[in-house]
């Protein structure tokens, strides 16, 4: 439904959201756990959640989401999931045999009180859990935070398998937060470049971008493995990418492992990717490869080469906080002009982070955590904007005002290649800016009259 009736007049709504820019925790969780190798997640509630949660993933990342559930029914609902739940590990390991069941709970579940660990411990106990089989869990009720609390939280479960005391192995622990596979490969390729064996969960490199080689896998040969994150505990340090969604898990590292963290920006755009570049070199303690000074020197060529059709152009942003501070900070830097930026987590740091990021600058920008999307509608009303950037829930609004649009963030649902294409570092820069520059262009020749369409600009 197109919003052409959305009023400009803004009044304060406390009760009501519309378009929320967010969706539910589970989705968050079971896009976490098919980052670790041979890993099943289990949504435990009704079926209908389960295939709500796998089919916004499958549609997003165009690929087949495997997941199980506990197919609550009123019973189940009424007295609690345990019996459901035990039978379905039991059901699980028999016939998928999979290294780990991670488990997330649902609305239903949480308001009926079902606790997860005496659960496991109850499944344990009973013997339905194989020698050398794994089960995690979360709780990700859908009516508190959103995907990226529910992905913060599975993440955080992962922390908790480390082992404290353990031998020491050398390597970085690297939390990556929710960004595409492709993401994850461009952040595992720069720390290799740069010579600093690394950890990184979840990983969902080869799980939800691999190829296509005739022959179906529940269980692609990719993924963090659950030794390397039970090894966790030995690591050196922890890089945790993005406040919202890695920072809890790496300080549960530290105060359980003695595992030192630092928090980082995702590394997108120039400056957040120098600063992730930089912690690696001290870490490493070399210098900086050659080829890592040329992919940036090319970033930078690219960005000069742009700057006349970026400066000034204002930008509306709707999406996860963790990318919308990077988003935010990289926009500052090529001059052009966050005036809109609305998450759907909550958070009142967002605010101030995206605040400050924008002082700088001559304009003001309009910020709201816990947002929606109707609130971005009438901001934009009252102050039009060159370009918006977000995910494909913004193609309303962009063809309401007549906007150029860069898809970007999650869910992407109407466009295919995502996955398969990093934003993040150098390399991600370059696609980004080509991105936006591609839409701001488009649109320039699609209005220019016959004496100014160019073929040389």
């Amino acid at each position: 439904m197109l919003l052409k009736h959305t009023p400009e007049m803004i009044s304060e709504r406390s009760a009501l959201m519309i378009n929320p820019a967010k969706t539910c925790q589970p989705i968050g969780a079971m896009y976490a756990a098919l980052g670790i190798k041979g890993c099943l997640p289990h949504s435990h509630g009704s079926q209908g959640c389960c295939a709500y949660h796998r089919s916004t993933l499958t549609r997003h990342y165009k690929e087949p989401v495997a997941a199980a559930t506990s197919s609550f029914t009123e019973g189940a609902s009424v007295f609690g999931g345990q019996a459901n739940l035990i039978q379905a590990i039991d059901n699980i390991f028999t016939v998928y045999e999979p290294d780990v069941i991670a488990v997330h709970t649902t609305c239903l579940s949480e308001t009926i009180g079902d606790d997860l660990p005496q659960i496991f411990d109850k499944a344990i106990k009973e013997n339905k859990v194989p020698a050398g089989k794994t089960l995690i869990g979360a709780s990700t009720p859908s009516y508190a935070g959103s995907h990226v609390t529910g992905f913060a939280n599975m993440v955080k479960a992962m922390a908790a398998l480390a082992q404290p005391g353990g031998e020491k192995t050398g390597k970085v622990n690297i939390i990556p937060g929710w960004v595409e596979p492709a993401d994850m490969e461009e952040v595992k390729r720069i720390a290799s470049l740069v010579g600093v064996p690394i950890t990184l969960f979840p990983d969902t490199s080869g799980v939800l971008n691999g190829p296509l080689t005739g022959v179906y896998s529940m269980f692609p040969e990719a993924g963090a493995s659950i030794d390397d994150i039970k090894a966790s505990g030995g690591a050196i340090g922890t890089l945790a990418l993005g406040e919202w969604c890695s920072a809890e898990a790496a300080r549960l590292l530290d105060s359980r492992c003695k595992v030192p963290c630092s928090v980082l920006d995702l590394p997108i755009g120039l400056q957040a990717t120098d600063r992730f570049v930089d912690t690696l070199r001290i870490i490493a303690g070399q210098s900086v490869p050659d080829e890592i000074v040329r992919e940036r020197g090319r970033l930078v060529d690219l960005i000069s080469d742009m700057h006349q059709y970026f400066y000034g152009r204002k930008v509306a942003l709707v999406g996860d906080p963790d990318q919308l501070i990077a988003m935010t900070e990289f926009l500052v830097t090529i001059d052009m002009v966050p005036v809109h930026v609305v998450t759907g987590t909550p958070g009142k740091k967002f605010e101030k982070r995206i605040t400050d990021l924008v002082a700088g600058t001559d304009h003001t920008v309009n910020v709201r955590a816990a947002g929606d999307m109707f609130l971005l509608h009438q901001w934009i009303k009252n102050e039009p904007v060159d370009l918006i950037i977000g995910n494909s829930y913004c193609k309303y609004i962009a063809r309401d005002e007549d906007l150029p649009l860069v898809r970007w963030g999650f869910p992407i649902l109407d466009r295919q290649g995502h996955q398969h294409f990093p934003t993040v570092g150098y390399i991600g820069g370059l696609r980004l800016l080509e991105k936006i520059l591609d839409a701001l262009l488009d649109r320039q020749d699609r209005d220019a009259s016959e004496a100014s369409f160019e073929l040389v600009l």
